[in-house]
């Protein structure tokens, strides 16, 4: 039975979340993308400033890594209680400002109605408003949240999916380049072999030296080691989607060291057929690498 996958997570999201109570709707948006780290915004009145602290802290327990803008918006639902709203006593005292102002100067004012609706000449909010307010952000933020967990994850098994098909490609170059090793050895001893009977011809050639060079030759490209290190890391590759965790990072690293291995293989091997699946595995390495960069 084959272990399953343990969750994994892209840095891409979006979560919402609506709650109406009390003539009052509360909607809290999170939206999040790629970082290197964790970078948090919020953009929100200042009355919820109380809870930024307690909601900074539910970001840093559910993610490891990303940026995340939050935004929090509030409304009344009930449109006939709008215009109580309105603060009388400051508007008309805003008026009667104006109108000595102009009298005094002889000039004329024409002021529009949507001049009221700034919130200097609204009522000040009371503490049972406030409360109401702060009691629904608290419970609508952590069902937003988990709205934006569940989205990451949804992308991330996309994620997952993409980069499984790179690392398969990436692994039938590398299994073409194993079959060819095995032949490489003897293809190259009679290449040299034939060279040696060429010089014979020509001029005296000490057998045992010319055969200790082929030796040195041979171990110089010999590409097993750096082939059985390719496939520890392909192992590696698997085993990190099993275990979980900061994937994305565990796969920086990993793609560090395969992309050593790889080029070793290509600056070791002269023959084109390997050489040029050394160049469609760096391919597919790549691919992996940028599809990495969104994971958690």
């Amino acid at each position: 039975m084959t272990q399953k996958d343990a969750k994994v997570f892209s840095m891409t999201g979006f979560g919402k979340f609506q709650l109406e109570r009390e003539n009052l709707q509360v909607t809290v948006e999170i939206k999040s993308v790629n970082h290197r780290f964790k970078d948090v915004r919020f953009k929100m009145s200042s009355h919820l400033s109380p809870l930024e602290i307690e909601m900074r802290n539910a970001i840093n327990a559910n993610f490891k890594r990303g940026s995340f803008d939050i935004f929090i918006n509030y409304k009344r639902v009930d449109t006939s209680a709008r215009f109580e709203e309105f603060d009388e006593e400051k508007i008309k005292a805003f008026l009667r400002k104006i109108k000595s102002m102009a009298d005094a100067e002889g000039v004329g004012v024409s002021v529009k109605p949507t001049e009221f609706l700034r919130a200097e000449f609204q009522k000040d909010q009371d503490d049972t408003f406030s409360e109401t307010l702060l009691e629904m952000t608290r419970e609508a933020f952590p069902r937003a949240l988990e709205e934006l967990k569940h989205s990451r994850n949804v992308e991330g098994e996309k994620l997952v999916t993409v980069l499984r098909e790179h690392r398969n490609h990436f692994e039938e170059n590398y299994l073409e380049i194993k079959k060819l090793s095995s032949t490489f050895e003897d293809t190259v001893k009679e290449r040299l072999n034939k060279r040696f009977e060429e010089f014979q011809k020509s001029m005296p050639v000490d057998e045992p030296r010319f055969m200790q060079e082929v030796i040195y030759y041979l171990e110089k490209m010999d590409i097993q080691e750096e082939l059985n290190r390719i496939q520890i890391h392909l192992e590696k590759f698997d085993s990190i989607f099993k275990t979980g965790g900061e994937v994305g990072r565990q796969l920086d690293f990993l793609l560090q060291e395969l992309n050593r291995e790889t080029n070793t293989t290509g600056s070791k091997s002269s023959v084109e057929e390997i050489s040029s699946r050394v160049v469609q595995m760096k391919v597919h390495m790549e691919k992996i690498r940028e599809q990495a960069l969104n994971l958690e």
